[in-house]
């Protein structure tokens, strides 16, 4: 039930039927004060502007006109300019018990379409660091609630495993004679590759040697492409190792790396030249846009090919676009990666659309992300100021949500603690995360994200096996609740329309890829809940049908909450 989208409706339809057409959206939102109405029409002094009405005049036209639906109890005015609307307890009612017989809390799926999600995205030989955490944990939940909602999702860990860095790297393991260490971990990879890109910078013959193997890697080498398929192996086997540890639902199926597009690419600088959207210029192939200026205020220029005849950025994601259109029928592409990538993205998508590798009305989302800062408000990093590793911050967070357990539950067994631990210790570091505005920086602060007040992971956990102890000391079984909810209290309504407010919140996630909305939302409905549990006796009550009502509200919150925490990749527990 979207209950904004409803009420929004009803005015529209209310201004268009008595003789008014052109005026903008109304804006819904829920009621701060309570006592003057469970939701608002926040901008009425702009409609009537608009229709060039007293503002007064036009708000008794409204409410004549809606109050006529038995949905609402009372709508009132008030100044300078807002229509307060109550809704009629009955059909709150009747909308919850529509949606606790409903095994997806009564959301309908939605037309089917193909769904590209671009995310995580790592370095091959290189271990993930902190970077990778945002793209990869927020695209995930975006790939969640388009699944839910009867989407076909196509998740691409679309990762670099091409270019010059292979060169470099298989030059300087068979110079050290390193390729016949058959347990080569990702760690000492990493460290190789360091020292390969440091010799590349200061050694000419080296560089030249490098450039030579990534000419006969992409000639299809077997030698070379043999130790390409190991340097990948590695990595991947490593990184899948942490998607599982931070319950990602990315799979080896769908890392799909550079190297697909390796044989399209020839083929695009040829039929781009063709079609003289690119040209020749001193050696190398370029688009030149007028969508974008340099710094002499002219047309930029796109290399899509180099004068050593080797393919950039620009030309892969091109090809790719290509593919993702002809071969995967994308109906909807979504990247995330952070900000500097986005003029690459942009002039890449409009080279795509001038060749009609892509239709024009494709559409196109980079949701971009800020950055984990420290408490002194800069990049997250170790002391000697690198990268922390990904592994290193889950590892630290499951020790630190260990000590934490111990003292509340000393008596634990290792294994139970180490679970707990884990679940916790993971969600804490997920959900402190996913809990920011996307667009924008935040503070990494330990102390904040294991405690169990305020908008954190332990305390949305809590709530939910506090719900769930409540409801399983009921002596009515689930089955037996056949009576309807009654709502007196005006907690008991506080609470309903929360649970009712969770169609909405989807939606609008799956829009706009942003989970803190997600977020906020699962935290107002256990804080909602334990109003409501502090003020409305439910195993306790005195009335059996009000018992029977208390106790289906607090299924209908233990379910919200449920499908809430997994959409966003968290994981509940039975005892905390």
């Amino acid at each position: 039930m979207n209950i904004t989208h409803l009420i929004k409706t009803d005015i529209e339809n209310t201004l268009i039927n008595i003789g008014y057409k052109n005026f903008c959206k109304p804006i819904i939102i829920l009621s701060k004060k309570t006592h003057l109405g469970h939701y608002q029409l926040n901008n009425l002094i702009k409609i009537a502007n608009i229709l060039k009405l007293d503002t007064y005049e036009l708000s008794k036209k409204i409410i004549f006109n809606i109050k006529k639906k038995n949905i609402y109890k009372k709508i009132t005015f008030s100044q300078p300019g807002f229509i307060n609307i109550f809704f009629s307890r009955r059909w709150l009612a009747k909308q919850l018990e529509t949606i606790f017989i409903s095994s997806r809390l009564g959301i309908n799926r939605m037309v089917k379409k193909n769904i590209v999600i671009d995310y995580s995205s790592p370095n091959i030989a290189k271990e993930m660091h902190i970077g990778h955490l945002r793209s990869t944990i927020i695209g995930d939940v975006t790939a969640r609630v388009l699944d839910f909602l009867g989407h076909n999702v196509i998740r691409a860990n679309h990762i670099g495993d091409w270019g010059t860095q292979f060169g470099m790297l298989i030059a300087y393991l068979q110079q050290k004679d390193i390729l016949t260490n058959n347990n080569l971990s990702l760690k000492e990879l990493e460290s190789y590759y360091c020292k390969a890109k440091k010799k590349y910078d200061i050694n000419k013959k080296f560089a030249e040697k490098s450039r030579k193997y990534v000419v006969k890697l992409q000639n299809g080498d077997i030698y070379c492409h043999s130790i390409w398929k190991k340097l990948v192996s590695i990595t991947m086997t490593e990184n899948y190792k942490i998607y599982k540890k931070l319950n990602v639902t990315l799979e080896n199926i769908h890392t799909i790396g550079e190297s697909v597009y390796n044989k399209m690419l020839p083929n695009i600088i040829e039929d781009l030249i063709s079609k003289k959207i690119a040209i020749k210029k001193n050696g190398a192939t370029i688009v030149f846009l007028k969508e974008f200026k340099n710094r002499l205020g002219e047309s930029m220029g796109v290399v899509i090919q180099k004068q050593d005849t080797g393919f950039l950025y620009s030309t892969i994601e091109i090809a790719c676009l290509k593919y993702r259109h002809e071969v995967l029928h994308a109906d909807r592409i979504i990247y995330y990666t952070d900000s500097r990538q986005s003029q690459h993205l942009m002039q890449s998508w409009i080279i795509a659309k001038k060749a009609n590798y892509i239709p024009k009305d494709l559409l196109l989302e980079h949701h971009t992300f800020g950055m984990m800062l420290s408490i002194n408000k800069r990049p997250f990093k170790t002391r000697d100021g690198n990268n922390i590793k990904l592994t290193d911050l889950l590892n630290e967070s499951i020790e630190r949500a260990k000590h934490l357990i111990q003292k509340k539950q000393p008596n634990l067994s290792k294994k139970k603690l180490l679970t707990l631990a884990t679940i916790i210790g993971i969600s804490a570091v997920k959900y402190s995360d996913l809990s920011k505005n996307r667009h924008t920086n935040y503070i990494f602060n330990w102390d904040d994200m294991l405690s169990f007040e305020g908008n954190t992971a332990p305390y949305i956990q809590y709530a939910y096996t506090r719900i769930s102890s409540i409801i399983k000391k009921s002596i009515i079984p689930i089955h037996k609740l056949k009576e309807q909810i009654i709502l007196k209290k005006d907690i008991e309504i506080t609470l309903a329309i929360k649970i009712l407010e969770f169609e909405e919140i989807i939606l609008l996630l799956a829009e706009k890829g942003t989970p803190h909305i997600l977020c906020k939302y699962l935290y107002q409905l256990a804080t909602n809940f334990s109003s409501f549990y502090e003020n409305c006796s439910i195993l306790f009550a005195k009335n059996i049908n009000t018992y029977k009502s208390r106790l289906k509200l607090s299924i209908l919150t233990a379910k919200t909450l449920k499908k809430g925490l997994n959409i966003l990749g968290i994981k509940i527990v039975k005892k905390m």
